[in-house]
């Protein structure tokens, strides 16, 4: 906008107006012109020369009646009309001039003041839709990155262990642990004269019922997960994991950290593999896939405050260490990313990144 005054009509052209930032309040020019033409609304150039002007006129009609003999000699009341009027009327027409001129240059001021705003909210307009069009871009880009990981895992899932003569059995009839390993011949171990154990006779609990209670049940209506929850609790192994996860998800819970609220990356099988066959360290960082902040920070708090929660993940921890180990020589590459989605997986995922166990 130009820096003329409202009461002074420039013939320049107004200035091109700057894009606005992004997210800046649009200024209001039209107010800011009537603000300045209101407090410049005094005696302004324009009523300086109406008012010299004026002055001028009655000096010289001055003049005219002093200096002109016989001026005032036999004025009849229609002369005396007729002489008032041609007195007063040219000042009346320069003072409507003034006004004209004046009301000409606050209405262009006013029209270039609208010009200004208009490029402004243009400008501003274009500025918060280039956002809009990058934040659509990077809602594309993550929903390709989603759509990625949910392939990945696809694949994981279809890409199973088989051997080359049989056709592995399903989950629902599959032992999720390894059988316990027989005594060595040359091994001092000698046989207690009490008759078979009663978990000897007992049907080993399968992979799907030992996955399920891993998870643990949604909510009081689920039976499914309570059954496969008392099934993996009357095996020993599973047992001590089973309570071992409870007790650590049951104190993460007081710090306000649920398993249901992470995220976690998807790891392929393979390296879940490799850590039960004892590899460790940066080759299956991948394991570690909790990302969440927060839930790192409060976990890594307690874990350096509380002596009772640093006990129950250690303890954790080497539970299902030891469990994984064994169930993964049972398991197929699709039962190893479906254990890696229950509760107690994503536990083991955020206390082992909090304890090192992946770097």
């Amino acid at each position: 906008m130009s820096d003329a005054k409202p009461d002074r009509i420039s013939p320049e052209p107004p200035a091109p107006v700057a894009p606005a930032p992004a997210g800046a309040p649009i200024s209001p020019p039209i107010e800011d012109v009537r603000t300045r033409a209101e407090a410049g609304r005094g005696f302004g150039p324009i009523e300086r020369i109406a008012a010299g002007l004026s002055l001028v006129w009655l000096v010289l009609v001055a003049a005219f009646w002093l200096f002109v003999p016989g001026n005032g000699a036999g004025l009849d009341a229609a002369s005396l009309v007729m002489a008032v009027t041609g007195i007063l009327l040219p000042l009346v027409m320069i003072w409507i001039a003034a006004i004209t001129a004046r009301t000409a240059a606050e209405m262009r001021a006013e029209a270039q003041a609208l010009k200004a705003s208009v490029e402004t909210m243009r400008a501003a307009w274009l500025s918060q839709s280039q956002l809009r069009a990058g934040a659509t871009i990077e809602k594309k880009l993550d929903e390709v990155a989603q759509v990625a990981r949910q392939a990945e895992t696809a694949i994981a899932t279809f890409t199973s262990r088989r051997d080359a003569g049989a056709t592995p059995p399903s989950a629902d009839r599959k032992a999720a642990l390894a059988a316990p390993r027989p005594a060595a011949p040359g091994e001092d171990q000698p046989a207690l004269a009490l008759g078979t154990p009663a978990e000897a006779l007992a049907q080993p609990v399968s992979v799907a019922d030992f996955i399920c209670a891993l998870n643990f049940p949604d909510n009081a209506d689920d039976r499914e997960g309570f059954r496969a929850l008392r099934r993996a609790l009357e095996d020993r192994t599973m047992a001590k994991l089973i309570r071992a996860a409870q007790d650590v998800l049951n104190l993460l819970a007081q710090d306000g950290i649920y398993m249901d609220d992470l995220t976690p990356d998807r790891a392929r099988p393979e390296l879940w593999r490799r850590f039960a066959q004892g590899e460790r360290g940066r080759e299956i960082a991948a394991l570690g896939g909790v990302r969440d902040r927060s839930s790192l920070a409060l976990t890594a708090g307690r874990m350096r405050s509380d002596t009772i929660f640093r006990d129950a993940a250690h303890h954790f921890l080497r539970q299902f260490d030891r469990t994984f180990t064994e169930f993964e020589t049972n398991a197929s590459d699709q039962e190893v990313a479906e254990l890696a989605e229950t509760r107690t997986a994503r536990a083991f995922m955020l206390l082992g990144r909090v304890t090192g166990t992946f770097d």
